[in-house]
């Protein structure tokens, strides 16, 4: 009993809730003719779209620089090296590598300035992560247009300049990930065996980073700063370091989700995706200052499991295609719940 009362502890009873209602969803969907097989695997896919974004929150909390709402930041070096790669015509594996390549230096260059300027506004990181990234992506919306792109599928056409607001990936690494060792089980089942490797590794890494001597210090800034300055610390230097190491990793994020869902999305759609891997990450079990591997990967598949089968499950019952509007309404409900839930912050 006693150990029953601790897990529930622990592990919440809203992720207990929502978790359970997810299971009454897959449970539903063969009942009112949803197919079981497409909805795992629809699943498994949005969890590897997303799962490097969420993962892209864990340094600068455990550094102590909250959630990360400057995450569009990263995205926006993500876009910049998807489509410089596009531009030199580079396909295949060494197009989607390369384009993460291309992005490390304006992640470095991005993330150093962002966590400059977080350096000398503690206590209100949040706040001016939202501004910062949502200026950048206003800039952005600018620079797309200006940039000299010329490749015949990125520019409009009518203009011959400026780039379109969604670009397709076709012919260059579309799938790149989801298709390698792919697993195929009837008709509809497919199991995305690289994009889920891929998102393990990069997980694997942050989680050995995060017990070596500088994750151990950055770790140690983000719970108790006095006691870390006293031993040595450069606490300045760890949030530094925890904030270009986000930024790269919401670049790498954003390049894995292109792959898989197909489309370069430039201008204002890195706004979009800021607040739902904020609220997949506390969803999982997270606080303002403390986030595990555990709680990216629980997160992830309780937002996107809900996401992907609450409106399948209800347009089949109301036998009507609401799809769109049905999931802007769990969206919204899910992110607005975990933005105003209570989390528990270390002095």
């Amino acid at each position: 009993m006693r150990d029953i009362k601790t897990f529930i502890q622990d592990f919440g009873w809203p992720r207990i809730i929502i978790f359970i209602f997810l299971i009454v969803l897959f449970i539903l969907a063969p009942i009112v003719g949803v197919r079981l097989d497409a909805s795992v695997s629809d699943v498994l896919n949005r969890f590897g779209q997303y799962a490097i974004l969420v993962l892209a929150l864990v340094p600068m909390i455990q550094a102590g620089c909250g959630l990360n709402f400057g995450l569009a930041l990263g995205m926006i070096a993500g876009l910049l090296g998807s489509t410089l790669s596009m531009q030199l015509e580079l396909r295949g594996f060494i197009g989607f590598f390369g384009a993460m390549a291309l992005a490390l230096p304006f992640s470095v260059l991005f993330g150093w300035v962002y966590g400059m300027l977080l350096n000398r506004v503690r206590g209100e990181e949040m706040t001016i992560g939202m501004y910062v990234g949502f200026s950048m992506v206003m800039i952005m919306c600018i620079m797309w247009l200006v940039l000299p792109y010329n490749n015949p599928q990125m520019v409009w056409g009518f203009a011959g300049k400026g780039l379109r607001t969604t670009i397709s990936t076709e012919g260059y690494w579309l799938k790149i990930l989801n298709d390698f060792l792919a697993i195929k089980i009837g008709a509809f089942f497919v199991f995305p065996t690289g994009l889920v490797l891929f998102v393990a590794l990069c997980c694997y890494l942050v989680w050995l980073f995060m017990r070596s001597k500088t994750g151990t210090a950055m770790t140690a800034v983000g719970s108790n700063p006095d006691f870390a300055r006293a031993s040595g610390v450069n606490a300045d230097k760890m949030r530094l370091i925890s904030t270009i190491m986000s930024t790269f990793l919401g670049a790498v994020g954003i390049i894995v989700y292109e792959q898989s869902f197909g489309f370069i999305q430039l201008y204002t759609a890195p706004n979009a995706m800021v607040f739902p891997a904020i609220a997949a990450i506390l969803i999982g079990g997270a606080s303002v200052n403390k986030a595990s591997m555990a709680n990216v990967i629980i997160g992830t598949l309780l937002f996107q499991g809900l996401l992907t089968m609450t409106p399948s499950v209800i347009n089949s019952i109301l036998q009507t295609d609401m799809s769109e509007v049905i999931r802007m309404i769990v969206s919204n409900g899910i992110i607005l719940y975990a933005l105003t839930r209570k989390t528990k912050v270390t002095k």
